[in-house]
């Protein structure tokens, strides 16, 4: 995924994008490249506690069934398994292959049978409907390049009272992070609705949680952030400022 500034609109540019995404706006901001990795080994992170705090912020329990997008070398795939159990599922997505593959050998390695692995798209999660009681984006969402058609695409694969749970950090995008105002006026735009959202230190960022609207808009009707958009909506102290709730 290249690092680029996405202008709206455009044969130029769209001569660029997947031509599956082409009926959607692009986004008006930088897109981070792919591979940044701040936490040197899964030991440091335990030590934090950080998959232990997002699963109990998620209310994760015995049986559910999740998806973990961009699941890289399996950090958090590993301990969402633990938690559902036999009786749950979950299902690792990333869009780099040799990835995938380390990480299917990691599973059959460690006998998870409760994992599967499948292979997404910048433009799609390539997730069943109606299948997932959460699906989850670790400090990642940053990197999806056609974020209004992955987000169109990934809300049908929610149960009913399903959510979407993203971690990141509050800078900007080519930075390897989302403002949260950014973050929750992109989600909105595609028919979701803001939760809650807090500032945690185990996460080394925050905390977002996304329903499904009772709609989502046709691909053609979704008007793109700006910066000066989620600037405002910042200033006003709207949904999407660390430690918020509805």
């Amino acid at each position: 995924m290249a690092l680029a500034l996405a202008a709206c609109g455009g044969a130029d540019g769209d001569a660029d994008r997947p031509e599956t995404a082409r009926a959607f706006p692009e986004p008006d901001r930088p897109v981070s490249d792919l591979g940044a990795n701040e936490f040197s080994t899964e030991d440091e992170r335990d030590s934090q506690g950080e998959a232990q705090k997002v699963m109990d912020l998620a209310e994760i329990r015995p049986g559910m069934t999740l998806a973990d997008i961009g699941a890289g070398e399996g950090y958090y795939t590993i301990r969402l398994g633990d938690r559902v159990g036999s009786e749950g599922r979950v299902l690792a997505q990333d869009i780099d292959s040799p990835v995938l593959e380390r990480l299917g050998r990691r599973v059959e390695r460690e006998r998870l049978d409760n994992v599967s692995i499948k292979l997404g798209a910048e433009d799609d999660p390539r997730l069943p409907e109606d299948s997932f009681d959460r699906v989850f984006m670790v400090h990642m969402y940053h990197e999806v390049g056609e974020p209004y058609a992955f987000l169109w695409r990934l809300w049908p694969s929610l149960k009913e009272g399903g959510k979407v749970i993203v971690v990141d950090i509050d800078r900007p995008t080519d930075r390897h992070g989302i403002p949260p105002a950014l973050l929750s006026c992109e989600f909105e735009r595609v028919g979701y609705r803001l939760d809650r959202i807090e500032q945690a230190p185990e996460l080394a960022g925050y905390y977002a949680q996304f329903s499904r609207g009772a709609t989502r808009p046709d691909p053609d009707e979704i008007v793109p952030c700006t910066g000066q958009e989620s600037a405002a909506k910042a200033d006003r102290g709207e949904a999407g400022e660390p430690g918020a709730r509805s």
